[in-house]
């Protein structure tokens, strides 16, 4: 294995671990700026209020997103076992 093919291989991962985990994470953070303003705007302080409904959104977004990532997770898998069995055999 070359050292660029190496690097090729990691940045493919890094890049694969963004876009799976981008939707999520985004869903979290749109989530959480909403109950945020709903605290401020009615002063409650309650620390369970702003976790759950992030667990909750997060959770709905793995059955939504949940096919979609792994198709990229299996499509990424089997370009590593193609290189690998490239390499290997």
């Amino acid at each position: 294995m070359s050292p660029e093919f190496v690097i090729s291989l990691a940045e493919k991962g890094v890049y694969t671990t963004l876009i799976i985990s981008g939707p999520l994470l985004l869903l979290a953070l749109v989530v959480g700026l909403i109950v945020s303003v709903f605290q401020a705007t009615t002063q409650i302080q309650e620390q369970t209020l702003a976790f759950v409904p992030k667990i909750i959104a997060v959770l709905v977004g793995l059955i939504f997103f949940g096919p979609w990532m792994l198709t990229h997770m299996l499509s990424y898998a089997h370009d590593i076992f193609g290189n690998l069995n490239r390499f290997v055999g």
